[in-house]
């Protein structure tokens, strides 16, 4: 391809002034030149490469600094560092050489940065691994996981040139964890687009779909959210406030969240966008200025008290702190408001990389040592764990991404902020690791209780503790922070590890009485006599005697036998031996890969497909290929974690295989309403009704049918009729 490098080059430098201006106002000459130094490197580094777009590569770089200036606010250091980040990894420039240019900081920085990126392109397992490290580097400097962020928002954002199954990957990895970690760190807006555009590629006719409401939706929204403006600025103006109210469509990923979660149409979801009303404050005035907001929206309109949100009083431990309130607003329509100061907007769009601006004058320390604590308690979790399989590593870190929060109190009464669903034995972990060890039970408001208690809101806690007291396995089963479960684990690991030591030296003894060598390769042969999954789980079946000397003799005599038949096969191979192929399944059905293949598969479990649903294949260590939709509720993960494995699948004579679907259809109960389903499924559509049940209480049906359909369009044809039924609400497939 032919490009213009002068109109490119003009592109360039207009792209760089573009950064700039967004952060002159802010930064000293100095700092200036550092960003312009950044930028001559990078520019040099990558003269040569292009996008998968054909653009140059260096817009990427200026674009991931202009999202780590103005969209989290970070300053010259972490702007430099975007600009660099890509610089060893795609040239001959290397750590030693920035290190010289900029000093050991920027250096480290962008070191980090690179092994993430080194990892990423490795087309083996290690996709679990790389997060490993994208945690360790959070640990070590936050700002390494903010600039990785802007680097995958700018990906995100530039997806369409890559291949559709690159594009489903790289989608399924950024909802997997990174939007986990940018909602973790408090960048609400980001950890939304990153959802929003991971939904766009892994389910396009979703996000399409409910992109085209909103937007038809728009000139009535903004009706609404100017009447609700007219009501109650006139009311605030009065009260001689300053502030802006905005409203805007709730993120896309969200409705469908709601979508799922209710079993409700777009149009059922009530709350599909929000207003907010930013004011300014000192910080003084900044809490009762809030709730006087409060008092005067609840004067004009109706609140749900059932729905009001105080994140002013006790912060998230994110920092993210606002007043969240339901009204019944114009139209008698239920709409959300959220009430917040300047800074608790910027805090709430900026997050953790803001804290640091306001830590003067406003009470921000707690939620300093929130981040400072979840950041130590992931390095604890990664030292202890190393031998731990980092997906199991992921879902205990994980597990404290998303959770919503319960805030109790300690005994002096300093507040405590734990996930929803966390136990007194939780909490004992989270005031101190040898607590937690020692813990007995604890005293609820007074009242004695077991250390499986799940904490609620407001309870005050006392932990009761024992020298002689141990942890045991079944603690596992209750506990949900990662500190507590990595504290756990490691204490038995550690006892196990002792248990298998004994058991070790049992075996050797035992074996060298039968004059049989202790080596690798007799170990794995004694594992499989006994069916035992590791050598580990072998060993400890001597320490407990639950193997012997019984048991070695009768090993031996099966290793004699067996060494007999095959010295006879050997010499003499028996003429009628015959291996079955295995039965091919349906080949005609699916192909698979680039190539098209006919493969021997079998479906999933975790899914129902029918012919016509979009589908790939998973290729598993033990079960060979197995089929998911992509709308499994397991592809994420699998995309995420084992990308290696998935291969692309597509149907083949889909219309002459019938299948099994199960759907849930619910509405208002009424004489003939059974009669009316059954015309519509046999008779106008033909198909086989397999099974139904249909219930009804208080004037409300729900049922379940099983039907034998073609494919994907005879179904989505009988949904439509079945909706067309007077009375009915949802009609929906049911996953198995």
């Amino acid at each position: 391809m032919s490009y213009d490098l002068e109109q490119e080059n003009k592109e360039i430098l207009a792209r760089y002034k573009d950064l700039i201006s967004n952060t002159y106002r802010t930064l000293d000459e100095e700092n200036n030149k550092l960003i312009r130094k950044a930028f001559d490197i990078a520019l040099d580094a990558h003269k040569d490469q292009r996008r998968k777009s054909g653009e140059p590569y260096i817009y990427h770089p200026i674009a991931v600094a202009k999202i780590v200036a103005t969209e989290i606010g970070l300053g010259a250091t972490s702007i430099a560092c975007a600009l660099l980040h890509d610089v060893v990894e795609d040239s001959d420039y290397t750590y030693e050489d920035l290190k010289k240019i900029f000093g050991e900081k920027i250096a480290n920085i962008v070191n980090g940065l690179t092994k993430i990126s080194i990892m990423n392109h490795q087309n083996i397992s290690v996709q679990s691994e790389n997060y490993r490290k994208l945690l360790l580097t959070l640990s070590e400097d936050f700002r390494v996981i903010l600039i990785k962020i802007a680097d995958r928002l700018h990906n995100m954002r530039t997806l369409e040139s890559m291949a559709p199954d690159k594009q489903k990957k790289i989608a399924s990895e950024t909802v997997y964890i990174y939007a986990p970690m940018a909602h973790r760190l408090g960048l609400y807006n980001i950890k939304s687009e990153l959802e929003d555009l991971s939904l766009k590629y892994n389910n396009p006719e979703v996000y399409n779909e409910i992109t085209e409401k909103l937007e038809s939706a728009k000139e009535n929204r903004e009706r609404y959210i100017e009447e609700f403006k007219t009501e109650v600025s006139e009311r605030l103006k009065e009260e001689g406030l300053n502030f802006t109210i905005k409203g805007r469509a709730k993120a896309i990923s969200s409705i469908y969240r709601k979508m799922l979660k209710q079993g409700v149409s777009f149009e059922e979801v009530f709350d599909n966008y929000a207003i907010r009303i930013i004011y300014k404050s000192d910080a003084k005035n900044e809490k009762f200025l809030a709730w006087k907001i409060y008092s005067i929206v609840t004067d004009v309109y109706h609140s749900n008290p059932s729905r009001m949100r105080d994140w002013i009083t006790q912060p998230r431990s994110t920092g993210y702190e606002s007043l969240h309130l339901t009204v019944l607003g114009p139209d008698r329509k239920w709409i959300e408001v959220q009430i917040r100061s300047e800074r608790m907007n910027e805090i709430a769009e900026k997050g953790v990389a803001a804290h640091y601006k306001y830590k003067e004058g406003y009470k921000q320390s707690s939620d300093d040592r929130n981040f400072e604590k979840w950041v130590t308690e992931i390095r604890e979790v990664l030292e202890q764990q190393q031998n731990l399989s980092t997906s199991e590593l992921l879902d205990n870190i994980k597990l404290n991404l998303y959770s919503k929060e319960v805030f109790v109190f300690t005994p002096k009464g300093e507040i405590k902020i734990l996930p929803t669903n966390a136990t007194a034995l939780d909490f004992a972990f989270s005031v101190h690791s040898d607590l937690g060890m020692k813990c007995l039970g604890a005293k609820i408001n007074g009242k004695l209780v077991p250390i499986s208690y799940v904490l609620q809101n407001g309870d005050q806690i006392d932990i009761l503790s024992s020298q002689n007291q141990k942890p045991k396995s079944d603690w596992l089963e209750f506990v949900v922070t990662s500190k507590a479960k990595s504290k756990i684990k490691s204490y038995l690991n550690s006892q196990k590890n002792q248990l298998v030591e004994e058991g070790k030296e049992i075996l050797q003894r035992k074996l060298r009485h039968a004059k049989i060598n202790f080596n690798d390769e007799e170990i794995n042969k004694l594992q499989k006599f006994f069916n035992l999954k590791t050598s580990q789980d072998l060993f400890l079946k001597f320490q407990s005697n639950e193997l012997d000397v019984s048991s070695l003799r009768k090993y031996i005599e099966s290793k004699n036998v067996f060494n007999n038949l095959l010295s006879r096969f050997r010499k003499s191979p028996p003429k009628n031996l015959h291996f079955e192929e295995p039965k091919e399944q349906n080949l005609d059905m699916i192909i698979f890969g680039k190539d098209e293949e006919k493969l021997n598969y079998s479906y999933a479990k975790c899914c129902t497909v029918i012919p016509g649903d979009k589908i790939f294949g998973f290729i598993t260590i033990s079960d060979g290929i197995k089929v998911h939709s992509d709308n499994c509720p397991n592809a994420i993960n699998l995309r995420a974690q084992y990308d290696y494995r998935v291969i692309p699948a597509k149907w083949v004579n889909a219309e002459s295989f019938k299948n099994r679907v199960k759907i849930e259809i619910e509405g208002l109960d009424r004489m003939g309403m059974i009669n009316d389903i059954t015309t519509v499924i046999s008779g106008s559509m033909g198909m086989d009704m397999k099974s139904m049940s249909i219930e009804s209480n208080n004037g409300i049906f729900t049922g379940n049918i099983n039907l034998e359909v073609k494919n994907k369009g005879q179904l989505e044809e009988t949904f439509k009729k079945l909706k067309d039924i007077d009375g009915v609400s949802i009609v929906r497939r049911l996953q198995s």
